[in-house]
């Protein structure tokens, strides 16, 4: 049985032509395309793929953000990466998302339908370059010196993560966010910010809309998963 996959990219022409490349293998059937990450985690509730080849650079929604929702929402999909993008930051951000592997865009179409199929295995396939660079960054920390016994160890919980801005949140709506992490009620809200409650309650249906979720505590808890507002 053929693996069934889903194509997010939003240059239409080389979307076409990744479908049409990959139409050649029997090893993979396409069952739905997407041109932004929203429409991606919307479709993928409806089809469920077994693999998606993700874009990073995409409006709406980018695929690392897509990524983040559809891993959450349906762990069972596998993601791998398929960019122009080798920067250091977007391969952790993606792998930090639940992506499972991470292509460049040059890669063959038989080298994507091998990562696909690796990737099916349990496997985390990485075109040379990334995998190349994944182990000069891991080289790196391993040479790092050993802090002293008086210094205080950072502890992993607080490594970088996926920032409000990620999410395209504006500043406003990183602020009204901060105070529902805090525990303040829109009425507080409109009157600590001196904005209108029905101002108030718009910012959050954007808030609700941008971070994927349906309730205050669903924001709240993603909020503190990425530990966006804890003090320094």
């Amino acid at each position: 049985m053929a693996i069934r996959i889903a194509v997010i990219e939003d240059n239409p022409a080389l979307l076409q032509t990744i479908c049409r490349n990959l139409s050649l293998f029997d090893e993979v059937s396409v069952v739905f395309t997407a041109g932004d990450g929203r429409e991606a985690v919307r479709l993928t509730g409806l089809h469920l793929p077994d693999v998606i080849l993700m874009d990073i650079d995409m409006p709406i929604m980018n695929g690392i953000e897509a990524t983040l929702h559809i891993r959450g929402q349906y762990p069972a999909v596998r993601i791998l990466m398929l960019t122009v993008f080798d920067y250091d930051d977007k391969i952790f951000a993606a792998i930090r998302a639940g992506a499972s592997g991470y292509l460049l865009k040059d890669e063959r179409t038989d080298q994507i339908v091998n990562a696909i199929e690796e990737v099916i295995s349990g496997g985390a396939p990485m075109s040379p370059l990334i995998a190349y660079k994944i182990l000069g960054l891991l080289r790196q920390e391993s040479a790092s010196p050993s802090p002293r016994p008086d210094e205080p160890v950072a502890s992993p919980a607080l490594k970088p993560s996926l920032r409000p801005e990620a999410f395209d949140l504006t500043k406003r709506e990183v602020e009204l966010l901060e105070r529902l992490t805090n525990g303040l009620t829109p009425a507080q809200i409109s009157a600590d910010l001196f904005i209108s409650l029905s101002t108030v309650r718009k910012h959050i249906e954007n808030i609700y809309e941008k971070l994927y979720v349906h309730s205050k505590l669903e924001a709240i808890r993603l909020a503190e998963k990425y530990r966006w507002f804890e003090k320094s």
